[in-house]
């Protein structure tokens, strides 16, 4: 419920996740030691010798999901107006915000690709062809450089136009450059895919691709505690009902600088 204490509400969740895992350890330790659960017909008569107690295993403690640990600490709030918003006012595209020589798009482009190959005479920088496993629609694609549209877009994971309606529009022009060119945040990715999701949250895109999902969710959690951006109770349900599937998921390393350039021979 919006107004509510994310904490209390994710803790929430993780607690009746925690408690309903260790009942279900504890009945399974009971009927696997007698075969099935004890029935009572008559009172128990007392005896003279004191009966040992026997002790049921305890279930292995349950950790919480880092993720949704990490999730709690966001502000839920609704979603501030789009005026004002151009992409402009993230930068220039693909700046080399990393001052590796060699601009943002490529550096995801070498990260990402396999098969890779550099186009020659460019420091090591361009990446000339390769092959993308494309975690979107779980579908490989062939990336080569200059023959027509690219297949291959370079997706902002947390889109600039939702990150504007939730806290970017409060900063200056350099953390907003930052942001646009943070490798955390960026994935290349199936072209229409990524055209077919624009500026969507997790409460109104998801990709195709299920296997994919909680690491997507859990790579938007850490984009959005990196950068303090609020998230919105739709958006909160939906990463917690995508979470609910990998409960121990871990959040991605945060890799800037972006991927280093191959030595050139």
């Amino acid at each position: 419920v919006e107004g509510a204490p994310q904490a209390v509400f994710i803790m929430g969740l993780m607690r009746k996740w925690v408690l309903g895992t260790v009942l279900v350890g504890m009945v399974a330790a009971v009927v696997g030691c007698g075969g099935e659960l004890p029935q009572r017909s008559h009172p128990v008569q007392s005896t003279s010798a004191a009966a040992t107690p026997s002790v049921a295993p305890t279930a292995d403690p349950v950790q919480p999901s880092p993720v949704l640990e990490t999730l709690a600490t966001l502000e839920v709030k609704g979603r501030a107006p789009k005026a004002d918003y151009e992409r402009a006012k993230f930068g220039q595209r693909w700046f080399d915000v990393d001052r590796n020589g060699c601009d943002t798009r490529n550096d995801v482009l070498r990260r990402d690709l396999s098969e890779l190959v550099i186009k020659p005479g460019t420091q090591g920088c361009v990446a000339w062809s390769g092959i993308l496993h494309d975690p979107y629609t779980g579908t490989d694609i062939s990336f080569q450089r200059g023959k027509g549209p690219s297949p291959v877009d370079i997706d902002h994971v947390v889109a600039l136009s939702d990150a504007w309606q939730k806290g970017a529009s409060r900063w200056g022009d350099e953390q907003r450059a930052q942001f646009a060119n943070d490798p955390l945040n960026l994935l290349a990715v199936d072209a229409p895919a990524n055209r077919q999701k624009g500026d969507g949250d997790a409460a109104t895109w998801l990709p195709a691709n299920k296997s994919f999902r909680c690491d997507y969710v859990a790579r938007q959690v850490a984009v959005k505690h990196k950068y303090e951006l609020w998230i919105t109770p739709a958006e909160r349900d939906a990463i917690v009902r995508v979470l609910d599937a990998c409960p121990e998921q871990l959040p991605p390393d945060d890799e800037s600088p972006a991927a280093e350039r191959p030595a050139v021979t």
